[in-house]
């Protein structure tokens, strides 16, 4: 079960053998009035949005729980979990589904929106709720699970579509499936042979550090390569159980990476965002992406102009090592996938040279070869080989010569002009 902590206040009387007990801990959640006033200054607003009914599910493990500032309403940890008046806004530019994801989804629960790569939910439950949660049209409804009838239509459709190569499995939350419906899970994708990878989106450690157990360890560590990506938002987040949970899932040789979400009043401060990449690379993870906050229904209040995500990557490019900084990312709405947001460094550009600014605003002239040889696609046997299927070149299709462009489905109808003859 891993080393037994002990509690904190207010949970003294509890052993240390059921406080690092992870079933405990799902068993024992916060989720009304009632239970946080015991220990936390509630405010009004608080206190509305937890006694409405209909609202987006509430359950904090008492570990997390135990983060928060009691006192500060403005806590980082507060707020990604207690509820506020602000979820009952209306804003017109959320949506239920604001990434699409239903219109992917060849079977229930399977998102196949990139050409090579699917993301399998697996559950709809979490260990805590995350008030900016993108899935909170399913996610903390136990009648929108998944089961094993969606899981064998799930791996069913992967073994026959073999340019499928990396699967992500996400939820909900894919850690607080037992270790052996989650270890079967990962045996049934490993023996597919085309499936070169398999990775886990997962908040569980930081909700609930006492999940990783010898036993979960073990488990992971029979699939190799295995890819797990954090969700950590601010270096609060980081304490030393969590630290100790990392450790003992990087030690086990899983690659780790962290996915955070850029919040109002949360992580929109390039000093908040530079102490957290340091502190997650001392621990031996990867910052991989920075999300601009999606248009989900209760999160309006979260959301930040683009350009506080474009300052944020200003101020760390540069300013700490490339292998720190996450890249910031757009999941577009209507189902675009993920767009990349970045400072712009490139100044000009013509056939001879290219003008190019640091972060320091130093402005230099990078010159262009003028005896390169073009690489020949049609005498690369890679190219041969990758040959992608379908209608998904995208851009690369027309850089490549396979398309002369890319037309909206309605563009002919839009743009054909009748001749006086009626034609």
């Amino acid at each position: 079960m891993g080393l037994e902590q002990t509690a904190p206040a207010p949970w003294r009387e509890v052993s240390p053998g059921d406080w690092s007990n992870w079933k405990w801990q799902l068993a024992n959640r916060l989720n009304t009035v009632a239970d946080f006033d015991a220990f936390i200054d509630l405010t009004p607003s608080e206190k509305t949005a937890l006694s409405v009914q209909g609202l987006f599910r509430v359950d904090i493990t008492p570990y997390f729980a135990s983060l928060i500032d009691p006192h500060d309403p403005n806590c980082p940890i507060r707020r990604q979990v207690l509820p506020t008046e602000q979820e009952l806004l209306q804003d017109p530019a959320v949506m239920v589904d604001s990434l699409n994801e239903e219109s992917h989804s060849p079977v229930r629960g399977l998102v196949h929106r990139y050409p090579d790569r699917v993301l399998m939910l697996v559950t709809t439950q979490c260990a805590s709720y995350c008030r900016f949660c993108t899935r909170s049209r399913i996610v903390g409804d136990p009648h929108e699970n998944f089961g094993q009838v969606d899981f064998e239509a799930q791996i069913d459709y992967i073994e026959r579509t073999p340019q499928i190569r990396d699967v992500l499995l996400s939820g909900g939350d894919p850690l607080v499936l037992s270790d052996r419906v989650l270890g079967g899970l990962l045996e049934r994708l490993n023996a597919i042979p085309h499936v070169e990878i398999v990775r886990i989106n997962t908040r569980v450690p930081v909700f609930l550090p006492q999940r990783v157990t010898e036993e979960l360890i073990a488990t992971l560590r029979r699939f190799q390569p295995m890819w797990l990506n954090l969700h950590i938002n601010h270096p609060k987040e980081l304490t030393p159980e969590l630290e100790a949970a990392i450790a003992r899932l990087a030690d086990a040789g899983i690659v780790l990476g962290c996915q955070s979400v850029l919040m109002a009043g949360v992580n929109d401060c390039p000093n908040v965002m530079l102490d957290l990449v340091h502190r997650l690379v001392r621990n031996r993870v990867r910052p991989y992406y920075l999300y601009q906050c999606d248009l989900v229904v209760g999160a309006a209040h979260f959301r930040t102009p683009v350009a506080k995500g474009v300052e944020i990557i200003e101020a760390l490019r540069g300013h700490t090592s490339g292998y720190t900084i996450p890249t910031f990312v757009v999941d577009m709405p209507e189902g675009g996938g993920k767009v990349p947001v970045q400072p712009n460094y490139l100044i000009s550009m013509s056939d001879e040279r290219v003008v190019l600014r640091n972060y320091e605003g130093f402005i230099s002239a990078y010159s262009q070869p003028a005896d390169y040889r073009p690489h020949n696609p049609e005498e690369c046997a890679h190219c041969r080989a990758q040959a992608r299927p379908g209608n998904q070149q995208g851009v690369f299709g027309l850089l490549r010569g396979r398309a002369r462009s890319i037309r909206p489905a309605d563009w002919e109808t839009t743009h054909r002009r009748e001749r006086p003859d009626g034609s």
